[in-house]
C-alpha cells in the first residue's frame, strides 16, 4: 500500500542541534508517521523538496509521562528522521 508524501512527513524538527546539523553536515530532521519506513521518508523528501537524499537515520522518541494532581498522563509516542541531503542542495524549512 503506497503512503501519501504529506501523511509520511508530518513537520520540520527545529532544535539548536539541528540547527548545527543543517549549517556544518547538510542534516535536516522531521517528525514523520509513527509507522514510516526509511525507504518511504526517503521518497517523500525527495518528492516533496526535489533533492537528492543520501541517507536517513531514523529513531523513536518515547512520550513524556506527565503528572497531574489527579491521574498521570502520558504523551504521545512519536518518530524523527534524520535526512542527510546531496552537497550543494539544501531544503527551505522556514528559517535563516
Amino acid at each position: 500500500m503506497k503512503k501519501d508524501i504529506y501523511k509520511t512527513i508530518k513537520a520540520p524538527h527545529l532544535t539548536e542541534k539541528v540547527t548545527n546539523l543543517m549549517n556544518q553536515s547538510n542534516q535536516y530532521a522531521f517528525k514523520v508517521d509513527i509507522n514510516s519506513t526509511k525507504k518511504e521518508i526517503k521518497k517523500a523528501v525527495e518528492a516533496y523538496f526535489s533533492v537528492e537524499v543520501n541517507k536517513v537515520r531514523v529513531l523513536k522518541v518515547k512520550g513524556k509521562t506527565k503528572r497531574s494532581r489527579h491521574r498521570i498522563k502520558q504523551r504521545p509516542n512519536w518518530k524523527k528522521a534524520y535526512v542527510s541531503v546531496a552537497e550543494g542542495q539544501s531544503i527551505d524549512v522556514g528559517i535563516e
